[in-house]
């Protein structure tokens, strides 16, 4: 090996939230395992999540609060290439997915969420039992991917969608559209994708969706949430749901949206909440109240969802190629999250390939 390659071994190149709305690539050290069950990934890609660009921007979700620089990035696949003594699952050179969320009693150490780092970085360090190996055909683009599908299942999983059931799905962005494949994939019968924009609709609807539904704001001097309640009546009458969906997902996190995901839910059913938006908003509770709806609210994902998310994957059940509207280069990162920062309408998961 030349002098130059072994120098290159030595590089951590990483792109680094330094506080809010300022970013920069650090050469950090080469991470060390910290015990004898972690594995070192060279990450190969990684993609952008919408909490990513909130943190960049506002530096806080909820109770995490940047008070200290970390690295970007959590929805990552790779190449292992350092293994702890007593790894016994995955080896040198094994393609894997990379789970960024790891239990560490009482909480969890979940990549780019404060204080922790992420993977947009050369090398990461991860517990072995969170990273999957990927079959031969799955590409490290589709193993980046396989993190929102794994948040997509837990979504259903939450609602314990079952075979026959109908589903509304607030919001056709990646985590929406990602719940009406997912939804279809575990056999419900009639799944429903609710949006603001068409071209996301026109996704939706080719994607996992079995209908569309161009939702609209109210006007001035028309009460919000009898809004809502008229959108959500002609929900159920134009895909014939008659009292209601058996399950609501919200992945909008848009205050409409969970108002009318609340009225068009059937007594009895479920709601969960995932779409985060504003922390408060108006809530039809005494609707919630009178037909005994289950609400739930989600994040992330809990065992078993990351090994269903890759095999979803694997077997072509959830083309996740289909989502990725722009590559990057990890030198473009920061022009990559300007990009997710716009909201284009146009733009569903843009992905960084990692460093070479």
């Amino acid at each position: 090996m030349s002098d130059q390659e072994q120098d290159k071994l030595k590089q951590n190149p990483s792109f680094v939230l330094r506080a809010i709305k300022d970013v920069a690539f650090e050469d950090r050290p080469v991470p060390k395992l910290r015990d004898d069950h972690d594995v070192r990934v060279h990450i190969a890609q990684t993609g952008i999540c919408g909490s990513d660009v909130h943190y960049w921007q506002k530096g806080r979700i909820g109770d995490f609060i940047l008070e200290s620089p970390i690295v970007l990035g959590h929805e990552s696949a790779g190449t292992v290439v350092e293994v702890g003594s007593a790894v016994k699952y995955v080896k040198v050179g094994d393609r894997v997915a990379v789970e960024p969320g790891v239990p560490c009693r009482p909480d969890t150490i979940f990549a780019a969420t404060p204080p922790w780092d992420g993977t947009l970085s050369k090398y990461y360090i991860v517990a072995a039992d969170y990273t999957y190996r990927l079959p031969d055909h799955v590409s490290m683009e589709q193993g980046a991917l396989v993190e929102p599908v794994a948040v997509a299942v837990q979504i259903t999983k939450v609602a314990n969608i079952r075979a026959g059931q109908t589903v509304v799905v607030f919001g056709c962005g990646p985590i929406g559209a990602l719940c009406q494949a997912v939804a279809k994939a575990y056999g419900a019968t009639k799944v429903i994708g609710v949006d603001v924009v068409q071209s996301r609709l026109d996704f939706a609807k080719s994607f996992g969706a079995d209908g569309v539904f161009m939702s609209s704001r109210a006007e001035a001097g028309v009460d919000a949430v009898e809004h809502s309640e008229n959108v959500a009546a002609l929900i159920a009458k134009k895909f014939n749901l008659g009292d209601g969906a058996d399950v609501v997902l919200e992945c909008s996190g848009a205050e409409p949206c969970i108002q009318a995901g609340v009225f068009v839910t059937k007594k009895g059913g479920t709601y969960v909440q995932a779409g985060m938006g504003k922390e408060n908003v108006l809530f039809p509770i005494t609707t919630a109240c009178i037909r005994a709806l289950n609400i739930k609210g989600s994040i992330r994902y809990t065992t078993g969802c990351y090994p269903a998310a890759v095999d979803l994957v694997a077997s072509g059940k959830i083309d996740v190629n289909r989502l990725i509207t722009n590559r990057f280069k990890f030198e473009q990162a920061e022009e990559a999250f300007e990009l997710v920062k716009a909201g284009r309408s146009d733009v569903l998961k843009v992905i960084i390939e990692g460093v070479q």
